[in-house]
């Protein structure tokens, strides 16, 4: 069906007087029905609108007497595009900056800084602590390091050891020069242990907390080891630590595999005065077994280990073996503490050195157990034969007796 011609619409409407009334009717009723609904906030004066559109300025224009305005001045501001206004009663209040996705800064009402938009504060990291009257020297400890490690146990926080990363590293500095000092007068001690390099004989004070119910990061003291094959490997060790009111010097297996832990079980079961003589040296019992007497200085091996030891007897062997504690073990290792004193004092080189001497024939002994030299095997052989040997003559010049005297 086809539209009908404008013309046409336009003259039925003129011919028909209900529609022009009911479109005059609508005319003059829309002017008095938004003045009934005026609200009393209006756009201001175009002499104050530059204030507000350019954001200098943030209040609200409100008339003085709303019954000034007439109605048809009102219908003609209203043709114009309305503004929204905040109510006169809002009040205006310290915002903070955020940044938004696309770098712009949004702001954020009802947060009150104290500082001016824009503001940038810079924070400088703490300077190290000063040598004061003590200086560095490779053969002692500094009081900065104990002090440092003091923090570090009260505060075991990555944003705070960032903070004080420069403590850390003079720390750090003043440990490794005293272990390699160190590692001068071992290999004197012992002849098997290498000049090895730092990152060989030093641990690292980060933890691994993957499988750690201890959420702390860092481990609160400083330590290393040497061995043949420096801190890891299959050898025993000399170990030593420092840290406010627990610094010790030790040695020995401390996680044994299972082919070394078979070995030293073997030469217990079989040679057992092997150990047991190293362990009754005086100056072993001495430094390292609290001072015990040469009958008890097993026991107090054993006391030392037994946190990890069998309750009930390995596999393998009688319950009713003379020698049962020393083969519940599982960990073969002895160690002093250091008072804190003894850290700080510049003798400390040398009463280190003294310990790992007392250590040496206990670290040796367990060595040629578990990964004997070869020439060590012979050696060891032609004693075992020398032994048999002698115990054979003596059963023939007894032997030799009994005929002589039948």
């Amino acid at each position: 069906m086809a539209p009908k011609p404008a013309g046409t619409l336009e003259k039925k409407e003129a011919n028909d007087l209900d529609i022009g009334d009911r479109k005059r009717k609508q005319t003059t009723s829309r002017a008095p029905r938004r003045a009934a609904t005026k609200s009393k906030y209006f756009e201001p004066d175009p002499e104050n609108e530059s204030e507000v559109e350019d954001g200098s300025s943030s209040a609200v224009v409100e008339s003085e007497d709303d019954s000034d305005i007439s109605s048809e001045e009102f219908s003609d501001t209203s043709q114009r595009p309305q503004k929204r206004r905040a109510p006169a009663s809002s009040k205006v209040t310290d915002t903070a900056p955020i940044t938004g996705s696309k770098g712009k800064e949004l702001w954020r009402q009802g947060v009150n800084t104290g500082l001016a938009p824009g503001t940038q504060i810079i924070i400088k990291r703490p300077k190290p602590r000063t040598a004061g009257n003590t200086p560095y020297a490779d053969n002692t400890i500094h009081p900065n390091t104990m002090l440092f490690l003091k923090d570090l146990k009260a505060n075991n926080d990555r944003e705070w050891l960032k903070m004080y990363d420069a403590d850390y590293r003079s720390s750090l500095k003043d440990w490794n020069s005293f272990v390699e000092v160190l590692t001068e007068e071992l290999t004197k001690i012992d002849d098997t242990i290498p000049e090895l390099p730092l990152k060989d004989v030093v641990f690292r004070i980060y933890r691994d907390i993957r499988f750690s119910k201890d959420p702390t990061p860092y481990k609160p003291y400083f330590s290393a080891a040497w061995s043949r094959t420096g801190r890891k490997g299959p050898y025993a060790a000399y170990y030593v630590q420092i840290s406010p009111g627990e610094s010790f010097v030790g040695g020995g297996y401390w996680s044994p595999d299972a082919r070394a832990l078979a070995a030293l079980r073997n030469t217990i079961d079989h040679n057992p005065q092997r150990l047991k003589d190293v362990l009754m040296n005086d100056t072993m019992r001495a430094e390292f077994l609290s001072g015990s007497s040469s009958k008890s200085a097993v026991k107090a091996f054993v006391k030392t280990n037994a946190e990890t030891a069998l309750k009930t007897k390995p596999k393998g062997y009688d319950a009713g073996h003379p020698d049962i504690d020393l083969l519940r073990l599982r960990r073969f290792t002895v160690g002093t503490k250091l008072m804190d004193a003894e850290i700080l004092d510049t003798q400390v080189l040398r009463r280190i050195t003294a310990l790992l001497s007392a250590l040496h024939p206990f670290v040796a002994c367990l060595n040629r157990i578990v990964l004997p030299d070869p020439s060590e095997e012979e050696e060891e052989d032609d004693d075992e034969d020398d032994s048999e040997d002698e115990a054979e003559d003596g059963e023939d010049e007894g032997s030799e007796a009994e005929s002589s005297d039948a």
